[in-house]
């Protein structure tokens, strides 16, 4: 196979899938600066390593190799400060998908009010947990990945993704529950 042969093979598997490979770095980093930073490199390794993809769910083999980027990234980080801060400027995060939802198109303007302050909440809340629990609710509940396809990404058995995503919930709906009450 020719390398344009190559490079062609590579943007058919890959290219469909980088809205969600930017959407789970954007989650992981919280900062779409340094989310674009590590979609970037990822999607520079996934083609000098493509040689070594065998079939399969392209999406599944992409956001793998954007989850070990970003503990990668993560690591070298630690370095250079102690700990990743959370930042209140990244709250209102919309996934492209909600910006063009028709069901909210006609919908009485109160209602859309309360549905943005709970979106708000929700990923605000979301913002707070650590990057596994995140990551986890993002293949999830966001990318809608299958349990085993989120044990292919993650590296672990099916039964681990259950338990951490039903930590990773239970965490949620306690962070919710305490930004609700003021804490």
């Amino acid at each position: 196979m020719t390398d344009q042969e190559q490079a062609r093979r590579f943007e058919a598997i890959a290219g469909p899938h980088l809205d969600a490979a930017y959407n789970l770095a954007r989650w992981l980093t919280r900062e779409p600066h340094d989310a674009e930073d590590v979609v970037q490199e990822a999607y520079l390794r996934a083609f000098r390593f493509f040689g070594g993809f065998r079939g399969g769910d392209g999406r599944a083999w992409l956001l793998t190799i954007v989850r070990n980027t970003f503990y990668t990234w993560l690591e070298q980080r630690r370095h250079h400060q102690s700990e990743v801060e959370y930042n209140d400027e990244n709250i209102g995060l919309h996934t492209q998908e909600n910006c063009g939802d028709p069901a909210l198109h006609g919908t009485d303007p109160e209602k859309l009010l309360l549905r943005a302050a709970d979106q708000q909440l929700v990923e605000s809340a979301l913002l707070r947990l650590g990057p596994e629990s995140r990551e986890i609710l993002v293949l999830r509940e966001l990318e809608e990945l299958s349990y085993k396809e989120i044990a292919e990404i993650v590296g672990v058995p099916l039964g681990t993704v259950m338990s951490r995503l039903s930590r990773a919930r239970l965490q949620l709906r306690h962070q919710i529950e305490a930004m609700d009450r003021g804490l």
